[in-house]
């Protein structure tokens, strides 16, 4: 497709590369004389809400996502984009309940948090588990994922993924997470601006909303082809095998607080805040553009649907998460083509830069200072950049192994461990901070069983799907494969919920002096809260919540 760019999308391209590494550049010359951890891995603790809610966003949406939710447009398949939504409602718990403790207790990371609340083993286990699951599926998911968007565009596979690791990991190793959040800010806008103008230019082109849904009736007559109303319904019934109503509202939320609320990945931005009201601002924010996803993400797979069936552009549906790229690749005018490409490159540099910076915050906090306790600010960051710089290292050397791990089951698993692995942490998190007398002990028998019944799922499913061993339906281990992915969050989040308050019920509580800035306060001693610009914020947020809930629904457009 090289060929086909013109060179004011070439020009375009080089522009958002130039203006990245131009900010990149600046962050790193705007930190303190000192060199201190809290400039490299917290900004110098100064953000604002805009950058923390825009580097939230963009942290968020690599491109893996932006094709894989166009991907479920152009098949039908709306409920989801019901994650992008509940993200938002999300994001509130993260502004109110959560945020607070962790700017008050003044930690660098989420297994440093754990350490006050719990204990050291409760540190060391989050503290491993997140490092494995950033190296082993993250990064390499964010970068394979990556790698196919330069396929699209004509670049070699292996020259793509070098490109995107060597220059997003250029800037990370300059600036640290000054550098990250203030590229992120950009790169939200710029991602933002490319895909509204994809949405706008092919909706024009396929001559508006009301022609795109008589093209996508008039197909639906066709075997084989989705009914009109499962393109613009975010609900399906219980026994659906896929998404379940009742595990997108009760299971899917229960992910998204691992996610938004515990994993250091998401939470190190709201970290670096000045002050608890610029970092809840941020969450809030943050959780206004992720109702947009819908929009600019979902809503162009379904455009792209509709120009397949007339026949302007061409994807096979067997692989619908090329409908984006098709129709970047044939339908664009010049400029325009260039514009979206630069999103997709914002999404994925954003993601990446976030993962590099994250795990190198992990590596030097939870196990370099922690083995060096006399390590100066300067050996810290020192450490830092060396970690970012061996990520960057690991993740090219994992690259010729992508593709093929990429073709078989074993990386799709891989992936499923952190949905297997989030419910215990959400619950050690999420209970302990509401009650004091849970301890040390309930929290890491919950931690370890909750581990040991998700990786037990993760095998046993991939050893049934890939025919080692044989599972009768009837069963006990049949009927456990069977439950829906998002019910199954919710049994063991319940299930560690219940270990922890067991096991904590049966020994001692923790000291009240080492619970003072980690859990709530009674409701007699906490002081009267004042309603205020941010608490309008929340009410509104989740009224578009509701609204968007009801509209795409059996009751709204969908009927």
């Amino acid at each position: 497709m090289l060929s086909s760019l013109s060179y004011l999308d070439i020009a375009i391209i080089l522009i958002y590369f130039g203006i990245i590494l131009w900010i990149a550049r600046w962050a790193s010359n705007t930190k303190s004389a000192s060199g201190s951890a809290v400039d490299y891995f917290l900004a110098g603790k100064n953000s604002g809400w805009l950058v923390i809610g825009a580097s939230l966003f963009a942290s968020n949406i690599g491109s893996e996502i932006i094709l894989g939710v166009s991907g479920a447009g152009a098949r039908g398949n709306m409920p989801m984009a019901n994650f992008e939504i509940i993200a938002s409602l999300v994001l509130i718990l993260l502004g109110w309940v959560f945020v607070p403790f962790y700017l008050r207790t003044g930690v660098y990371t989420m297994p440093e948090f754990l350490e006050k609340r719990y204990s050291k083993a409760c540190r060391s286990y989050l503290s491993v588990i997140s490092i494995l699951a950033y190296v082993i599926t993250k990064i390499s998911l964010i970068i394979f994922a990556g790698a196919l968007v330069f396929e699209t565009i004509g670049i070699p596979f292996w020259s793509g993924a070098i490109i995107t690791v060597v220059a997003t990991g250029f800037y990370t190793v300059l600036g640290g997470l000054k550098a990250v959040i203030y590229t992120d800010m950009v790169q939200a806008f710029i991602l933002l601006i490319g895909t509204i103008a994809v949405t706008a230019f092919g909706l024009y082109a396929l001559g508006g909303w009301d022609h795109m849904i008589d093209v996508i009736t008039i197909a639906s007559s066709q075997e084989g082809n989705p009914p009109t109303e499962q393109f613009f319904n975010l609900w399906r019934p219980m026994a659906d095998t896929e998404y379940p109503w009742t595990g997108m509202l009760f299971g899917a939320p229960i992910l998204g607080v691992w996610y938004w609320c515990t994993d250091q990945y998401i939470v190190q931005r709201t970290l670096s805040a000045k002050d608890i009201n610029n970092a809840r601002k941020g969450a809030l924010f943050a959780g206004y553009l992720k109702l947009l996803p819908v929009f600019i993400f979902f809503i162009p797979g379904v455009i792209a649907y509709a120009l397949l069936q007339e026949g302007a552009i061409d994807f096979s549906m067997e692989n619908a998460d090329q409908a984006l790229p098709a129709m970047i690749n044939g339908f664009l005018p010049s400029g325009l083509k260039g514009l979206a490409i630069a999103g997709l490159l914002a999404a994925l540099m954003s993601s990446l830069s976030s993962a590099f910076n994250s795990s190198s915050t992990l590596l030097t906090i939870d196990f370099y200072q922690k083995y060096k306790p006399m390590a100066t600010q300067k050996d810290l960051v020192s450490f830092g950049r060396i970690a970012t710089v061996v990520l960057v290292i690991v993740s090219l050397g994992w690259i010729p192994f992508m593709k093929s791990l990429m073709g078989g089951g074993i990386f799709h698993y891989l992936q499923s461990v952190q949905a297997y692995i989030s419910p215990p942490i959400a619950a050690v998190f999420l209970f302990g901070l509401f009650y004091k007398w849970i301890n040390a002990k309930g929290a890491i028998v919950s931690l370890w069983v909750g581990f040991a019944v998700g990786v037990f799922r993760l095998v046993a499913e991939f050893l049934s799907n890939e025919g080692t061993i044989q599972v009768n339906e009837g069963s006990f281990l049949g009927v456990f494969l069977g439950i829906n992915f998002l019910h199954f969050a919710l049994f063991l989040f319940l299930l560690c919920a219940v270990i922890l308050m067991v096991v904590s019920k049966m020994g001692q509580p923790q000291p009240a002096e080492m619970l003072e800035l980690v859990t709530f306060k009674r409701r007699s001693e906490r002081p009267k809260v004042k309603w205020s610009s941010d608490a309008t914020l929340t009410v509104i947020l989740i009224g578009l919540v509701l609204a968007l809930w009801w509209l795409f629904s059996t009751w709204g457009i969908a009927n």
